[in-house]
Parts: structure tokens; C-alpha cells; sequence
């Protein structure tokens, strides 16, 4: 095991700031920053050096295995999975260390992967979503997260496209998995987490028992690719957005800010496996100050269960990440009989949050919900980090490694208070957080870019104390519950069905989801005359059927004709402006 050595340092040095901060602040509760005075401190602090070679599994996780062994650290797991069942499966570092080994010696032996090979993994919440995580890691195997609600055609597109070798997924999605397989050509390994067995596939239990916990972590340098997330975008098909072992990896130095503070945490993030959340919060940020990750295997999200995990005294979440669309449902139960005294810091990401929520929580628990804004493009780009004034509706300043502006279409940064495109200062030089590229797609990746700036592609305002306001997204693509929906995958899932001629959909107001995917659809002529409400569940199952079903039309609205550029184009702008009452 090679040393962390200077990165080490830098890393770390978050989390030696002394503690001057007041606990209570008009009778409710503050935790205090204690690896930082505040965000100025965080800027002054931050100077990551980068170097040639880095590898998450080996300078970061190996070294918390190594203080345990010696006594250095304290008696909190690295990663605690509980079920609805009152299962539970406690890892510490050490025990970490040991099932992934044994998994990376299935991927470089029994599956014969090689460095920068790609697995695509699609599970639930549970354990062995984390053991694949590290051991590609270890591997240098490039990892592809998906979500479970893919539908076949999803994971044909994201096996085809990526040229994965392996896949590793449950009996749930198997049979998807068979039905596509064949024309997948690179596709050589398929293995099942699960107890039972399957015709043509390796069993995970079978493969990690019988390997052994012997295993040489591989060198690699920072900027090589780590993993690549399928991201939706207003045309085409998801985008694969890559990052590298430095951009998830040493970034996460920044997240503590934000997320944990100490090792003693326990940090318990709702995310769904597929999307970038879950790799913030729910592995780096945490594991990099070594604090204890807490999974809660629910199906579905649930505000009773949710509620109850909270406060029992056998799981003391002292940090609880969530969508405000969680919360929004969280505040709308009687929390009077709650006891929320091992919670001591709330946070929540994917979309904007009502101060109206934000309110009603601190009522009930005594704490403030903090907010972050980033994309998987770009990790953490803003928050309202520990120490910093709330003010609800903004989303905090930017992260340490980002010059965030507001510029406008050319690139020229705009006055405070003056709406414009939320951008990234990359010239003269690109922050090493940032996003790769998408892969295979330079026209995409350039698009991104203009003047001195990277786009996110959101509008907002800077105001004369440097907080950021979120306006609305700047394309068509819709943020609903946390999760990205790009309408043409919507649109292109609708014009198969043999009612519809042409279909748009947009973003709609929503008091839970904060907003969802409304369809306008023109009919053919041979269903105009058909029962309306009938067909709009039957196209609503459709799209559910096609594609993956977070993304169906929630709302249908019949139309005669849609609104059109002269060269044709639909003005989903104008439909977009009609439903959030917009002139």
C-alpha cells in the first residue's frame, strides 16, 4: 500500500479546523462546523495538488482501513445497510476492504476485465452495489450506473453505446437483460445478484466466495476515466458523461463542506443508485472523512419509514440528504411525535426547494435544510455550506474549485441582480472537477462551452452578496422528484403509439414532485373521436411500457395543433410558459 501522502494532506486538512461556532441560534439547533470556521475558510483552505496518480480505493479507503487496524480511528462502520425486514449488514473498512478485493479478483480473473474495461450496474440499494463500486476501483474497470426502472430498450441503448463487457444486475432485470443481450456484441460477462440461479449467468454469491481477498490495487492516473453516467439532454439520446478518478475522487474534498464533518457522522442519502447522488453522497464525500454511510432498502420512499429510521436509537442519523420533493412529503406528515436528537445536519440537491418546505422542517425539527446545486457533470457547483446565512430560495455560493458566473449567450459575464447562464469559468484553466467529456459525442461536449465558460445549461442570478438563485432551465429538459427527463425520450416513446401524430412535452407545476412531465399531444384522426380520459391512461402505460417509468406524461393535454418556429420547430418554450403562467 502506497502512502496518501500529499494528497492525503490536502484531503485531510478539512477536517482539522478548530470549532468556534454557537449551538443554538434563536432556539433552534445549529450543528457547528468542525473541520471548517465557515465558507471563507473553505476558499482559503482549498489548494488541492493533484498528482499523477490516484486511485480512491487505495488513498482513501485502504488508509481509514489501516488507522482502524491500529486503533486510530473510532468504532463507527464504514457502511451500514438496513432493510424493511430489520435485516442489517454492518461493514467496517477493514470488512470493506476485504469482500471488494475479493470482487476485484472476479472481475480481472473470472471475468478476465482489464483496466478501463466497462460494467454496467443496475441494482437497488443494496450491499453489493457498493462492493462493485470499490472493486472497479480497484480494477481501473470503468463503471456505468443505471437506474432499476430501465426498460429493455434503455439498457439496449446504454449497452450498445458504451461497449460494456460486463453487467452485473438482479433477477428483476435479468430477463430485459436476456431479451437485448444478443444484440449486444461486446457484451461478454452477465452476473446475478441473487440467491437462485439463471440460465447463462455467473452467480455473484458463487464468484466472491470462491475468489480470494488477495488483491494488488492497480495504478491509475487521475485523469484516467472512472465512471460514466447516462445523462438526458433536450435531443437525442442520453449523453455518456465521464469522469475521471480525480473528478469524483479528490473533489469530494470539497463535499464535506456540505454533507459530513467528522468521522463520526452517519450519513444516510435517499438517492437512487443510477444517478451521480449517489456516488457524491453516498460514497465519496462520506468515505473521504471517513464517516459511516447508512442505506435504508426501501422500494419505494416512504415519509412513515423514513421518519421512523430517523429517530430509533439503533440508527443514529446525524445527517439526512434527501430531494426536496422527499421533504415536501416529510412535512405533510404530524412530526410532533418525533424525536429528531441524533439528527444534527439536513441537506437536500436535485432541484429547487420552496422556502415554504424549508420552514415547515426547521419548525418541526429544529434544523435548517442546506441547500447544493450541481449537475453530474460537474459534482458539487454551489451550496450553502456550514456557517453560511440561509436564504431561502438561493442555493448558496460556489464550491471552492468553481468560479461560477452569470454570463451571458457569448460568454460575457453579466451584472449582480441580472438574470442570465449559469457558467463555469474553464479558461485559462479547466477545473479538474469537471466533467471528461461525453464520450463519443465531441459536438455535444463542444456545445457546452462558451467564451471562457462551461454552460450547465441553467438560468439564474448572482445577487451583491455572491448567492446564487436558480431561474429555470435554459433548455427543454425537465427536473422532476430529483430526477432528469429529456422530452425527446418522452416524445419518441409517445409517437409509437398508433394515436399520436405529433406530441411535445414540457416541464408542469407540481406541489410534491415540484414539477413533472406534461404531454401535449395531437391525435390521429382515427382517435380523435375516442374516449379522451380512457386514452390518455392507455398512452400514460405506454410510455411507462417503452421507457423507463419515472418518465411518463403525469399530465396529457389533447391539443388540435402544437406551436411551431417558421422552419417547423416546436416552440416548446411557448407551452413550457403557458403552463407555469409565464407571459
Amino acid at each position: 500500500m502506497r502512502a496518501i501522502g500529499k494528497v492525503s494532506f490536502q484531503l485531510k486538512a478539512l477536517s482539522i479546523f478548530p470549532i468556534n461556532f454557537k449551538c443554538q441560534i434563536r432556539g433552534h439547533r445549529v450543528s457547528p462546523p468542525q473541520n471548517f470556521t465557515g465558507y471563507e475558510s473553505i476558499k482559503q483552505q482549498y489548494s488541492p495538488q493533484i498528482p499523477e496518480y490516484f486511485n480512491f480505493a487505495e488513498d482513501v479507503l485502504d488508509v481509514w482501513a489501516e488507522k482502524e487496524k491500529k486503533g486510530e480511528k473510532g468504532s463507527n462502520p464504514a457502511f451500514w445497510w438496513v432493510n424493511d425486514r430489520k435485516q442489517e449488514v454492518r461493514w467496517s473498512f477493514e470488512e470493506l476492504g476485504f469482500h471488494s478485493r475479493r470482487l476485484a479478483n472476479v472481475l480481472s480473473g473470472a471475468c478476465g476485465l482489464n483496466q478501463q474495461d466497462r460494467v454496467f450496474l443496475v441494482l437497488p440499494r443494496v450491499p453489493e452495489w457498493w462492493l462493485v463500486n470499490v472493486a472497479c476501483l480497484r480494477t481501473g474497470t470503468v463503471l456505468l450506473p443505471g437506474t432499476s426502472q430501465l426498460t429493455a430498450r434503455d439498457i439496449l441503448h446504454r449497452l450498445q453505446t458504451s461497449g460494456a463487457r460486463c453487467v452485473i444486475t438482479d433477477e428483476s432485470l435479468a430477463p430485459l437483460l436476456d431479451a437485448v443481450a444478443s444484440q449486444c456484441s461486446s457484451l461478454q460477462h452477465k452476473i446475478l445478484v441473487s440467491p437462485t440461479k439463471r440460465e447463462g449467468w455467473k452467480n455473484f454469491g458463487d464468484l466472491v466466495r470462491n475468489a480470494s481477498s488477495d488483491h494488488e490495487c492497480v495504478k491509475t492516473r487521475s485523469d484516467d476515466p472512472m465512471t460514466i453516467f447516462f445523462t438526458s439532454g433536450t435531443t437525442g439520446s442520453p449523453k455518456m458523461t465521464q469522469h475521471s478518478h480525480s473528478s469524483y475522487g479528490i473533489a469530494a474534498a470539497t463535499l464535506p463542506g456540505v454533507h459530513t464533518k467528522h468521522e463520526r457522522d452517519v450519513l444516510w442519502n435517499t438517492s437512487d443508485t443510477g444517478w451521480a447522488k449517489s456516488a457524491w453522497s453516498s460514497v465519496y464525500a462520506p468515505w473521504i472523512q471517513g464517516a459511516c454511510v447508512f442505506i435504508h432498502h426501501m422500494p419505494r420512499f416512504d415519509s412513515h419509514t423514513v421518519l421512523e429510521v430517523c429517530t430509533l436509537s439503533s440508527y443514529p442519523i446525524s445527517t439526512f440528504c434527501t430531494a426536496p420533493t422527499a421533504y415536501r412529503m416529510l412535512v405533510q406528515e404530524d412530526m410532533s411525535s418525533y424525536n429528531f436528537s441524533n439528527l444534527q445536519h439536513c441537506l437536500c440537491a436535485g432541484e429547487p426547494i420552496n422556502p415554504e418546505v424549508m420552514e415547515k422542517w426547521r419548525s418541526a425539527t429544529g434544523l435548517d435544510i442546506y441547500e447544493g446545486y450541481g449537475q453530474t457533470e460537474t459534482v458539487l457547483i454551489a451550496g450553502t455550506f456550514k456557517g453560511m446565512k440561509i436564504k431561502p430560495g438561493a442555493f448558496g455560493k460556489a464550491s471552492p474549485e468553481y468560479d461560477v458566473q452569470v454570463v451571458d449567450e457569448a460568454g460575457n459575464v453579466l451584472p449582480r441582480g441580472v438574470e442570465g447562464n449559469l457558467g463555469i469559468r474553464v479558461k485559462p484553466h479547466k477545473p479538474f472537477s469537471l466533467f471528461t467529456e461525453y464520450t463519443g459525442d465531441p459536438d455535444r461536449t463542444a456545445e457546452c462551452y462558451v467564451g471562457d465558460f462551461y454552460l450547465t445549461g441553467d438560468r439564474g442570478v448572482m445577487d451583491e452578496d455572491d448567492y446564487l438563485w436558480f431561474v429555470g432551465r435554459a433548455d427543454d429538459v425537465i427536473l422532476s422528484a430529483g430526477y432528469r427527463i429529456g422530452p425527446f425520450e418522452v416524445e419518441n416513446a409517445l409517437i409509437e403509439h398508433q394515436a399520436v401524430a405529433e406530441s411535445a412535452v414540457v416541464s408542469s407545476p407540481d406541489p410534491i414532485r415540484g414539477e413533472v412531465v406534461k404531454a401535449f399531444v395531437v391525435l390521429t384522426a382515427e382517435y380523435k373521436s375516442q374516449d379522451q380520459d380512457q386514452l390518455k391512461k392507455e398512452l400514460q402505460m405506454y410510455v411507462k411500457k417503452v421507457t423507463a417509468p419515472y418518465k411518463y406524461p403525469r399530465k396529457v393535454e389533447f391539443v388540435e395543433q402544437l406551436p411551431k418556429t417558421v422552419s417547423g420547430k416546436i416552440r416548446r418554450v411557448e407551452l413550457r410558459n403557458k403552463e407555469w403562467g409565464r407571459s
